[in-house]
């Protein structure tokens, strides 16, 4: 009797999309948060990393104020400045590795530094971690030109400082489980420090539950469409996991799952929470786990099987990526500052704090979800265990059409299962746990249970 009680008030709370968005609210201190991120602090960041002339993962770590060693120098120190905010829960250090010519991309060997800030969470019995992430080095129309001016303002100062200002935001913040702040090295000579990171978080079973990968964020407009729009931004994410056996495979074209892979959750997560708390912003799925000819990031931790996706913005200017300073026929070229709208950038930048603050602080996804088949019928039956890490208050079981993008009804329940009147034959069904404070988890899909409950 409960449960139709929990499913009659559902049905009325969604039945208006309106009325669906007055029913989950903003939580204040995150509000707050986002209100901390500043467009003249994205500025000066991006200012000061052009000013090292060029962030080459093949030039200079020994010139102080010049190449890619004296930036990444720079945002340890800023790094190491925040955490002083954070009661020393906050760790800033480069990771470092050498790396071998390659006959490629790398002509001699390097030594080569990621420069990270971890942030602990509260919960020692928490081993969850969230990520987020974007690339210092820069380059110019020759990858191997290591000495011209490359200034990298928005490929990919824009990251950059995007991770510099969620550290700085969010430092003295208390989650219970681990945010990291990542600036990658390598990216442009083949996202080789992003390889190394994934390969490590795989061999040391992190517990990476989700990557967020900013990569050429902060400019509004395309140059051979005109179009100008600070009003979208892209999320990036692969559908069938790539690391995925054909057996699991042949599961997840059988029950219609080819476009909920753990990126493509991560992805709708992004959009829903993105759009809550950012005015005039919406976050545009993208099926795909990058643009064609190119790469980011995130793809070397969906390779090693993480959940990662790629946030970028709408319209690209290929003029003023990859490209030496130059004017030619009255067209400018380069990757220049003052081609960026830091506006613009702080939404993005927003956008990425509203998820990762709101995962850090959920409960984890439900554990041993399931859906009965056993037998035919019009209803749907769900069950499933409390989460392993963090203090869940309830549930929500999501809906929608098979055909649809996104999530079209979400139910409201306490207990560990629920019967829905909808046909499992026409719906794709998750769940999340919701904690103390209202902040969902990530939904995770049932797994079939020919066994009923």
């Amino acid at each position: 009797m409960k449960n139709l009680i929990v499913l009659f008030a559902a049905l009325l709370i969604f039945s208006q999309k309106s009325e669906a968005q007055e029913i989950v609210k903003r939580d204040p201190i995150i509000s707050k948060y986002i209100q901390e991120i500043s467009a003249d602090s994205l500025q000066k960041y991006v200012h000061t990393l052009v000013d090292f002339g060029t962030r080459s993962t093949l030039s200079t770590d020994e010139i102080p104020n010049k190449g890619i060693g004296a930036a990444r120098k720079w945002v340890l120190s800023k790094f190491e400045s925040y955490a002083k905010n954070s009661n020393g829960r906050m760790t800033a250090y480069l990771d470092k590795w050498t790396l071998e010519p390659d006959g490629r991309r790398v002509d001699r060997q390097i030594k080569m530094e990621n420069v990270m800030a971890v942030l602990k969470g509260t919960d020692p019995t928490d081993t969850r971690i969230f990520m987020v992430s974007g690339h210092i080095d820069s380059r110019v129309t020759d990858v191997m030109d290591k000495t011209s001016d490359a200034p990298g303002a928005n490929d990919d100062g824009s990251g950059t400082v995007a991770v510099m200002e969620l550290a700085r935001v969010l430092s003295s913040s208390k989650f219970p489980a681990t945010v990291i702040f990542t600036v990658f090295s390598g990216e442009e000579q083949g996202l080789l420090g992003a390889k190394y990171l994934a390969e490590k978080a795989k061999a040391e079973n992190w517990n990476l539950v989700a990557l967020l990968n900013n990569d050429i964020m902060g400019s509004n407009n395309a140059n051979e469409t005109n179009i100008i729009d600070n009003t979208r931004v892209r999320v990036f994410s692969e559908g069938i996991p790539a690391f995925e056996t054909d057996k699991k495979v042949g599961a997840i074209r059988q029950f219609g799952y080819e476009a909920d892979g753990g990126a493509r959750q991560v992805a709708r997560y992004v959009k829903e929470l993105g759009e809550r708390y950012v005015d005039n912003l919406e976050v545009v799925m993208i099926y795909r786990n990058d643009r064609f000819l190119r790469g980011g990031d995130h793809t070397p931790f969906v390779t090693e099987g993480f959940a990662a996706v790629r946030i970028s913005e709408m319209n690209e200017n290929y003029l003023h990526q990859h490209q030496d300073l130059r004017t030619e026929k009255g067209i400018e070229y380069g990757d220049l500052e003052k081609f960026m709208d830091f506006e613009y950038l702080r939404k993005n930048v927003a956008v990425n704090l509203a998820s990762l603050a709101t995962l850090a602080q959920a409960p984890a996804v439900p554990e041993d979800v399931l859906i009965d088949v056993q037998g035919l019928g019009n209803s749907t039956n769900l069950h499933w265990s409390a989460p392993k890490f963090g203090k869940t208050a309830a549930y929500y079981v999501l809906m929608r059409e098979t055909h649809q993008s996104f999530w079209q009804k979400k139910f409201y329940t306490e207990n560990l299962e629920l019967k829905l009147p909808y046909s499992k034959d026409n719906y794709i069904f998750a769940v999340q746990a919701v904690g103390i404070g209202g902040h969902e988890s990530l939904p995770i899909l049932p797994r079939v249970s020919m066994k009923s409950k």
